[in-house]
């Protein structure tokens, strides 16, 4: 769970900023505070990307909302790795062009958490 719901709203509402590469990867401190700012049912990966599973009824489902995803990354023009398979859909959050964590993955994160969040208003992260 992260340690305010205020927090990661503000992160869901920022946009991703184009990265050409050239920058280093966050630090973990700043990995760490932005972890705080999304769903705990985000993994970090080895410091180097972030991964959720969601598991869902049949292979449909899990297309529907792989397509759900791909609308709010084609808006802020930063793209997840997903895949979907039978039941269930991963999805993989790193910058290609660093190749590694940027602010951009969890703001898209954050988007994500928050979308699900007004689908299901009385869920907690």
């Amino acid at each position: 769970m992260h340690d305010g719901s205020i927090r990661g709203e503000d992160l869901a509402r920022r946009q991703c900023v184009p990265c050409k590469g050239g920058v280093p990867p966050l630090a973990p401190e700043r990995i760490e505070s932005l972890r705080r700012q999304i769903s705990g049912d985000w993994a970090l990966i080895s410091g180097h990307h972030l991964e959720r599973e969601f598991k869902v009824k049949d292979f449909r489902q899990a297309l529907a909302l792989a397509n759900r995803f791909g609308e709010i990354a084609e808006g802020q023009r930063h793209h997840p790795d997903l895949l979907v398979s039978w039941g269930k859909l991963r999805v993989t959050l790193f910058t290609h062009a660093i190749d590694g964590l940027h602010e951009n993955d969890f703001i898209l994160a954050a988007r994500i958490d928050a979308m699900l969040r007004s689908e299901h208003p009385g869920d907690s992260d």
